[in-house]
């Protein structure tokens, strides 16, 4: 495969092909918590702020939270007519009875892992209801693989993030009361071979050290992974599952 996907913006990328895969994920949440008028929703790690513009179409009240300045500048521009509540380190002032850190836990822009450490610090209140969210089964999630397979020999992947009991376990650490978790299916579905290594680049889950070094190999090595996948119409599908865990603010 010849191309110059270095010369894409991954932050674009994200918006217009990726983002959108992770849709069943953020309904299933907001409709098992009944998300909607009168909820109170801060998202940590919100990405360009399609679960928040999910939720604020329900009816909630948003604030979010997103280091990325690019990332943050989308979340701005889509919810503007909200009045929405977004920043690049803090939380504001709240108090909310919602909170998802969706992206952290290794299914979205990046796999910090650091959210849950968080979750103590923003105002939020007793009872309220906290989100973490990962891939699901290993042997479930074909993306996970592919990027892992991509992340081979120095490529550094760390697309699991969050497996099964792991998010339990973060969690506890926070100080939350567990309360539930599902699983939701949430493949990955992409027009050709090409938009599927733009979409999976602009994760942030391959080595970011390594895709500036060596951009042509990383990209070599997610196209070589995505074949198996590719469907004779040329389009390219993996089946995925994520799983979310609902815990409570003591």
């Amino acid at each position: 495969m010849t191309s110059t996907l270095v010369r894409h913006d991954p932050v674009r990328d994200w918006v217009e092909i990726q983002e959108r895969m992770l849709v069943p994920l953020y309904e299933a949440v907001y409709e098992r918590l009944g998300v909607g008028s009168g909820t109170r929703l801060l998202g940590l790690d919100c990405g360009s702020g399609l679960a928040l513009l999910m939720a604020a179409a329900r009816g909630a009240r948003v604030a979010g939270v997103e280091p990325d300045a690019a990332r943050l500048a989308q979340a701005r521009s889509r919810l503007g007519g909200y009045g929405a509540d977004l920043a690049a380190d803090r939380p504001g002032p709240g108090p909310y009875d919602v909170v998802t850190a969706f992206h952290p836990a290794g299914c979205g822009t990046r796999a910090t892992g650091a959210a849950p450490d968080a979750l103590t610090g923003p105002p939020a209140v007793r009872g309220a209801a906290v989100v973490l969210a990962g891939w699901g089964p290993p042997e479930r999630c074909a993306s996970a693989a592919v990027l892992a397979e991509a992340g081979a020999d120095g490529a550094g992947a760390e697309p699991a993030g969050a497996w099964d009991d792991d998010l339990d376990a973060r969690a506890e650490r926070a100080g939350l009361r567990p309360d539930g978790s599902g699983r939701v299916a949430c493949p990955f579905g992409y027009a050709d071979l090409d938009s599927a290594v733009r979409g999976l680049l602009s994760t942030g889950l391959l080595d970011p050290a390594v895709s500036a070094t060596d951009p042509a190999r990383v990209e070599k090595e997610l196209t070589e992974a995505l074949h198996p996948y590719v469907r004779p119409d040329g389009t390219v599908w993996m089946p995925n599952v994520f799983r979310y865990v609902i815990a409570r603010v003591p």
